[in-house]
């Protein structure tokens, strides 16, 4: 599955620096939209197959969101340690951090403090979603199914997810789901207050 990724990654960037698919350029956005909407349906229904998924999230009730909530800290606090490496600015690290994957929004909200901040922001998190891509599958085999979560964050909800289903099991990739949806929510919360309470 590595492999598949890397050589679909590599066969579009020589696509697109050849221009051989200029043409379709204009419609670019819809064709992703509907290449994930696919992934996605494929994605729900092998959840879907697992006939007990469902008691199984049931059983795990409110400890379920220990994993979005363990995410969510080794995000932040991991950006934060490597932000000192780099003598950034606590506030900065962190709320790069608390993007949690999902680059568009963190970038355009850092942007706001400065145009470099945006940046970083932005290809850190689109760094960790091609990470998520690779490493999904090798988490998921050698450490365990829960942990094959973690590196996708935000992105288990979406673009991740197909992924994580594929290497798991349908009662991860559930759990994968309500926490990337469950992150997905605190990014418009999480990264402007971070800003803002160290601001302040």
């Amino acid at each position: 599955m590595t492999f598949k990724i890397f050589l679909a990654v590599a066969l579009g960037i020589l696509v697109g620096a050849l221009g051989l698919m200029d043409q379709l350029a204009a419609h670019m956005d819809s064709l992703i939209t509907l290449g994930l909407s696919v992934m996605l349906l494929l994605a729900g229904v092998e959840i879907g197959r697992q006939g007990k998924v469902f008691a199984q999230i049931r059983k795990y009730g409110l400890s379920l969101l220990l994993v979005p909530l363990s995410v969510a800290l080794g995000s932040i606090l991991g950006a934060i340690a490597a932000g000192m490496l780099f003598q950034m600015p606590v506030a900065e690290a962190a709320a790069i951090g608390a993007g949690f994957g999902w680059y568009s929004f963190s970038a355009v909200e850092l942007a706001k403090h400065s145009a470099e901040l945006g940046t970083l922001a932005f290809i850190t998190n689109i760094a960790r979603e091609l990470m998520a891509l690779v490493s999904i599958p090798f988490i998921a085999k050698h450490i365990g199914y829960l942990e094959a979560i973690a590196p996708g964050g935000a992105t288990t909800m979406d673009t991740t997810l197909p992924l994580l289903a594929k290497s798991t099991d349908g009662t991860t990739a559930m759990i994968g789901f309500i926490t990337g949806m469950l992150l997905s929510l605190a990014v418009p919360i999480l990264v402007p207050m971070i800003m803002g309470f160290f601001a302040g």
